[in-house]
């Protein structure tokens, strides 16, 4: 397996979680916070910026040869900004999304979550 990032994201946090190999665990890279919480009716101008920020870091991690494939993970509606604001190069290494929001999950629980719900979706399918 190719070395592989899964950024679980909401409109005021991000964490970047990477592994190196097929049943690797998951280890907590960084965490960014956004900006702060604003009012409902202002969640799309207020996660914009966030997800441009994010795209750029996941845009650095390609560049600088940290990870070669990654998953998506956001709540609504960061989950489409994000994808909006990838490049063609970021985008092509974006192997899986999926609209939730698991910022507070610990690693461990996270990796145990996120191979539940790539069961279900692709059952008889080993998690990448």
């Amino acid at each position: 397996m190719r070395k592989q990032w899964i950024l679980v994201a909401n409109g005021s946090r991000a964490r970047f979680f990477c592994r190196d190999g097929v049943g690797d665990p998951l280890v907590a890279l960084e965490t960014m916070d956004g900006p702060e919480a604003c009012t409902r009716g202002n969640a799309l101008q207020r996660d914009h910026p966030f997800a441009h920020e994010l795209a750029q870091r996941l845009e650095e991690g390609v560049v600088d040869g940290e990870y070669e494939t990654f998953w998506l993970i956001a709540s609504s509606p960061l989950l489409s900004e994000i994808q909006h604001c990838l490049n063609r190069g970021v985008d092509y290494r974006l192997k899986w999304t999926h609209d939730a929001d698991f910022t507070s999950l610990d690693a461990g629980t996270l990796e145990r979550r996120l191979r539940e719900l790539r069961e279900l979706h692709e059952p008889g399918m080993p998690v990448h």
